[in-house]
């Protein structure tokens, strides 16, 4: 298998032996999970399903961020504990994930779980002058990592915009540099805390990441990745603590999934415009909608319209009319081969089409994409 690396810009071979570990960043469960989410962890899973059917052994973690500043600030709204609203979004979630057939993770690690790894890489960072504290909080100081930038490519201006919108806060006056990172802070009086070394307090939005990845998948994994938009801050950040830390690659293979728009702006809570699979599943079968999922390049934004789940349809029962007098073909090698070259899903589906209407029996190759006809 071939597959895109952000780091060095390029299509790889993917450098695996027979257990492939991955790492897919999870949700932050303060409102329901959109099809942006759904799309990015149904890439995840056609990976997964295609290195399973090559006889590899996958060990995939999504974590669960059940603090940070916007879990806390919807539970105040809401007037309940932060924990209640992560489970019961969570269970939204995972009825939403079980529709389009997504295989189970390996484990679902929530950051409220990892508060002792989480300390333990602050200290390390702190011992080895990699951070420094201010009044509680702990900074990660980016100009001791000479490769900061490796991930998302981004120049410093870019950098400074897009910390500023994903709550970076380069206009903290504590930071020895405006990229610096937060580590750990001091709680509010209503919020929870944790013991520590700095006084009471919760860990930043990176570093939960990586001291989940580091536990539960060792120091180098050999896929992780999200959305897009993660790259920066969320990843590069990632890479430049463990690095620090651990003195080796964190990441062989840096995946990013393009975003899923309507209306020709990208789909998001703070926006509103969203689109849900449980709302796309009383339209059409759940079938249909992975089907109309799977017809994207994982790597390439795109947006959502609604012709596009009766197209799903109407594949599917094309591809159900070979069922009965359809003949064996080698179209799973062609799905296979298409998957093998930068997951292309589009071409695989093309594959089944082609097959399906010169009669063959495309049940199995469907099978591996996580169609069940």
């Amino acid at each position: 298998m071939r597959l895109y690396d952000t780091v060095r810009a390029g299509v790889f071979p993917l450098d695996a032996g027979p257990l492939v570990t991955m790492y897919s960043c999870g949700i932050t469960p303060y409102d329901a999970a959109h099809l942006g989410h759904a799309y990015v962890y149904l890439c995840f899973d056609l990976l997964q399903r295609r290195l399973r059917d090559a006889g590899h052994e996958t060990r995939c973690i999504r974590n669960v961020t059940d603090v940070d500043d916007d879990m806390l600030r919807k539970a105040r709204e809401l007037g309940v504990n932060y924990l209640d609203l992560a489970a019961q979004e969570m269970a939204k979630f995972e009825r939403d994930m079980q529709l389009i057939n997504l295989l189970a993770v390996y484990g679902e690690p929530r950051a409220t779980g990892a508060i002792p790894e989480i300390l333990t890489m602050i200290g390390k960072s702190f011992e080895q002058g990699l951070a420094y504290e201010v009044d509680g909080s702990v900074y990660f100081e980016v100009s001791k990592f000479p490769r900061f930038g490796q991930v998302s490519h981004e120049d410093r201006t870019a950098m400074l915009e897009l910390a500023a919108i994903h709550g970076g806060r380069p206009d903290d006056p504590n930071k020895r540099d405006p990229l610096d990172f937060v580590l750990w802070q001091p709680s509010l009086e209503d919020e929870p805390a944790w013991e520590s070394r700095w006084g009471p307090g919760r860990p930043g939005w990176h570093i939960e990441c990586s001291a989940i990845a580091l536990r539960d998948l060792g120091i180098t994994l050999d896929v992780h990745g999200g959305g897009r938009d993660l790259a920066f801050p969320h990843h590069e950040c990632e890479a430049a603590q463990s690095e620090s830390v651990t003195g080796e690659r964190f990441v062989k293979h840096w995946m990013h999934v393009g975003l899923v728009g309507l209306d020709g702006t990208k789909m998001s809570k703070s926006l509103g415009n969203l689109v849900f699979v449980h709302e796309l599943a009383q339209r059409a079968e759940p079938t249909a909608v992975r089907l109309a999922l799977l017809d994207h390049h994982y790597r390439e934004d795109w947006e959502w319209r609604d012709e596009l789940l009766a197209m799903a349809q109407s594949r599917l029962a094309t591809w159900r009319s070979t069922l009965t007098n359809g003949r064996p073909s080698s179209v799973l090698e062609d799905v296979r081969a298409a998957l093998d070259d930068d997951l292309n899903g589009p071409a695989a589906l093309r594959a089944l089409d082609d097959a399906a209407h010169a009669g063959y029996n495309v049940a199995p190759a469907a099978t591996l994409l996580g169609i069940n006809l």
